[in-house]
């Protein structure tokens, strides 16, 4: 199992959804900064549960306690380690079924690797429970990234057919792209953003679950950052955003689009700007080679349907290889693309700060 990520950034997350708590080690902090721990509680909130109708009725406060690392709200330098408290886990819903598999969850294929003695109620390690301490890491990364003038947002691109309006690729601006992250659901245009919250009712009420598109960005990356062939933006966002439970999809810039393009189409020229070279579109969605270009970084991810249904399922007794059918009960987000949005955020932020300070960016 591999629990650490990064490099000159190291993190490492433990903990199960349904244990007595969460927790983060997180070494490589650049000593002196001041923390914004207000700043950084309302960040982890936007991924908590319980706090608004579309999500999980699990009542979790996400308190982090710092064990050490940090002294009198300043990064120390040494490791930083916190605790998240889980208040209000409920194994009884899994009782019944903790023996079979679970469609759409890694139930089944932990049990093929570890075996029986993992723990898969509520999904262990396995589980979205774990971005709380990667929104924790994550937000601690975002500002520090701000006091050198880079920004991180996203917002929903599109639920149930239901499409927000983009980000502009050239154009945007700080307020442009913070703007969704400070509203309850994250939209850029709020009259979308109420039709796709239909959406969602409709789909609990249907015993259903929906799946979403998040589009991320940011701002004032210089140009020149990303190692490749293996270390580049590309590369170092993919492994960390992955480590996002539902996430299933990455795209950069045009990402698919741009394979039915021609080259004129999806090239972009090269001008300069105010006494440095820019390019006059950014279908390269800010990378090129792996390596920032200056332009702003745009992508986007694709979340999956939450797999926790009430709909009867076909599967299968992991120990006694009976066919059964299974109806998940329990609290479970109707859609998941809501709290996946900070996590996206967060990993971003990590991704970018670890190349930052490997490349001697940040001191």
């Amino acid at each position: 199992m591999t629990s650490t990520w990064g490099k000159m950034l190291k993190m490492t997350l433990f903990g199960q959804s349904h244990g007595v708590a969460l927790g983060l080690v997180l070494d490589g902090l650049p000593a002196g900064f001041h923390l914004d721990t207000q700043r950084l509680q309302a960040f982890m909130w936007r991924r908590a549960p319980g706090l608004e109708e579309w999500t999980s009725s699990r009542q979790e406060q996400d308190k982090p306690q710092f064990i050490c690392g940090l002294k009198d709200d300043t990064i120390t330098g040494t490791p930083l380690a916190a605790l998240i408290y889980n208040q209000d886990s409920n194994s009884a819903d899994y009782q019944s079924w903790q023996n079979i598999a679970r469609p759409g969850h890694a139930d089944f294929t932990v049990f093929a690797r570890y075996g029986m003695q993992a723990e898969l109620i509520g999904g262990g390690f396995f589980s979205g429970r774990l971005t709380a301490p990667l929104c924790l890491a994550g937000g601690i990364a975002m500002q520090i990234l701000e006091q050198q003038n880079i920004y991180i947002g996203a917002h929903i691109q599109e639920i149930g057919g239901i499409i927000d309006s983009s980000y502009d690729p050239i154009l945007l601006t700080k307020e442009q792209l913070l703007i969704a992250g400070s509203r309850d659901f994250p939209v850029n245009d709020l009259p979308m953003g109420e039709q796709m919250k239909k959406s969602i009712r409709k789909a609990q009420q249907e015993k259903d679950s929906l799946g979403g598109i998040i589009e991320g960005a940011a701002l004032g990356l210089p140009t020149g950052v990303g190692s490749p062939p293996f270390g580049g933006i590309e590369n170092r966002l993919s492994q960390i955003l992955f480590a996002i439970p539902a996430l299933v999809g990455l795209e950069f810039g045009s990402g698919f689009g741009a394979a039915k393009q021609r080259g004129s189409q999806n090239n972009d020229p090269f001008i300069v700007e105010q006494g440095q070279i820019r390019t006059a579109g950014n279908n390269h969605g800010g990378v090129l080679g792996g390596i920032s270009s200056g332009m702003p970084l745009i992508f986007r991810v694709a979340i999956k349907p939450t797999p926790s249904i009430a709909k009867e399922q076909r599967s299968v007794n992991m120990t006694t290889l009976q066919e059964t059918k299974i109806t998940v009960q329990g609290r479970h987000d109707p859609c998941i693309a809501p709290r996946a949005l900070p996590c996206v955020v967060a990993a971003t932020a990590l991704a970018l700060l670890d190349m930052m300070l490997e490349q001697g960016k940040i001191l």
